[in-house]
């Protein structure tokens, strides 16, 4: 964003003896990924994500191996009730279980990777049929692996791995972010053989077991279809990854925020307290009645921008805002820059729920809100990630106050990333007082 300032918003980074084309702002996004979407339609080889997926999966694959995979992983998805009361109602349930565990704490501070393990669990039950207890050692294993490789992943040797692959044997993160994957899969495995010995086409529970079906129907070894083994496995890790960490990050990022502007946190509570008092529990068409809430939601999305880029390739020879580029050029479209837009926001770097309200406090629309992508490869989960928040962050907000641990005051809490493959906050803790 700072180099966009110099060069425009259309310039060429180099790494190493790899070209990146950049595209910083909302419009140069816009016209990308929606005007030009077919065109900047691939992802490049990324070594790291080579060597776990081998092409295979929905987000780093491309032609008829992304299409298939993503169209069928969509049309199950939807099956299984994104989007529908069936996984709202998993939903409330869940966020029972959330409640139960901040009771837990009774006041004390705790993490707010505590926070993790409710929208993972809804992932999870997509993917497996069903939750995991937040106790289970399977349950921690799995958000201590997608923890780690995900950090791992934002490492700064891990870029200078994916710059200069062969010289592989200097480095370590990769090394590391292979065996964990190697431990991730071997749980998904025994997950995989369980399906395989229940399955049955009139009951098909979960995304693994519509994969599963599918396979049994089209012939397990044929390499033309999408249900081979190694596509299984790559497109359950990528959800089991990618499906988990962005929702829950963000739900860490609402509470620090609260913390942080307790004056806001005040008044969505007041918000929730005229729609909902302080016994029914949220469900997703309350947000309409509670703009404010809604709005401070976006915000956090928007501030946190928790995704800030996901590298295209151009599938074709292109010319792009005066520019010709080839076939097969690396282009980073920022997301960062569209939510950080200096001509669509009117604070862009700080916390206002107001950047999605009119004079007369009604909810509004941002084009430039592009946290979740957008255009051909937009995230196929947004509905439900979506809906999770406004659950999870409003029943959370209904029944506790959070602020900062004793001893630290609310300027003492920066917004400040750790590096990871996404923009996660800093490690703090929380205190979490009852409302009533």
């Amino acid at each position: 964003m700072e180099l966009s300032k110099k060069y425009g918003p259309v310039f060429t980074l180099h790494f190493g003896r790899q070209k990146f084309v950049v595209l910083v702002g909302y419009e140069a996004v816009k016209e990308a990924l929606l005007s030009k979407g077919n065109e900047f339609i691939d992802r490049p080889p990324i070594p790291i994500f080579s060597q776990i997926q081998h092409g295979n999966g929905m987000f780093f694959s491309i032609g008829e191996v992304w299409k298939d995979t993503r169209r069928f992983t969509l049309s199950t998805i939807r099956n299984l009730g994104m989007g529908t009361s069936v996984i709202e109602g998993k939903m409330l349930e869940e966020l029972n279980f959330l409640v139960e565990q901040v009771n837990s704490f009774k006041g004390e501070p705790f993490s707010l990777k505590a926070f993790s393990g409710a929208p993972t669990n809804i992932t999870f039950t997509v993917l497996f049929g069903d939750r995991f207890d937040y106790a289970d050692p399977t349950f921690k294993t799995l958000l201590r692996l997608i923890d780690e490789v995900m950090s791992l992943l934002g490492s700064p040797s891990l870029q200078l791995f994916n710059i200069y692959p062969f010289l592989g044997f200097l480095f370590k993160p990769h090394k590391m972010i292979l065996k964990k994957i190697k431990e991730t899969c071997a749980i998904i495995e025994k997950y995989l053989r369980a399906s395989r010995e229940t399955l049955s086409g009139d009951q098909l529970q979960s995304y693994i077991d519509s994969m599963l079906f599918k396979q049994q129907q089209e012939g397990e070894t044929s390499k033309k279809n999408i249900f081979h083994d190694h596509n299984v496995m790559a497109s359950v890790l990528d959800l089991v990854m990618a499906g988990t960490e962005t929702t829950a990050t963000t739900l860490q990022w609402a509470i620090l925020l609260m913390m942080k502007y307790p004056e806001i946190q005040r008044k969505v509570q007041q918000e929730i307290q005229r729609v909902l008092g302080s016994e029914r529990l949220p469900v997703y068409e309350d947000r309409k009645r509670m703009p404010f809430t809604n709005a401070m939601i976006h915000e956090v999305q928007r501030l946190a921008s928790v995704v800030p880029q996901l590298p295209r390739c151009t599938a074709v020879d292109t010319h792009f805002q005066g520019y010709f580029i080839p076939k097969g050029t690396a282009v980073i479209p920022s997301l960062t820059s569209s939510l950080y837009d200096e001509t669509q926001w009117e604070t862009p770097y700080k916390f206002n729920p107001n950047h999605f309200l009119d004079a007369e406090g009604n909810f509004v629309k941002k084009d430039a809100f592009v946290p979740f992508s957008i255009g051909r490869r937009n995230c196929l989960g947004e509905s439900l990630a979506k809906m999770e928040l406004f659950i999870f962050v409003t029943g959370l907000l209904q029944r506790f106050i959070f602020q900062a641990p004793p001893g630290m005051k609310e300027a003492d809490l920066e917004l400040t990333t750790e590096p990871a493959f996404t923009r996660r906050p800093q490690p703090y803790s929380t205190c979490a007082v009852p409302t009533n």
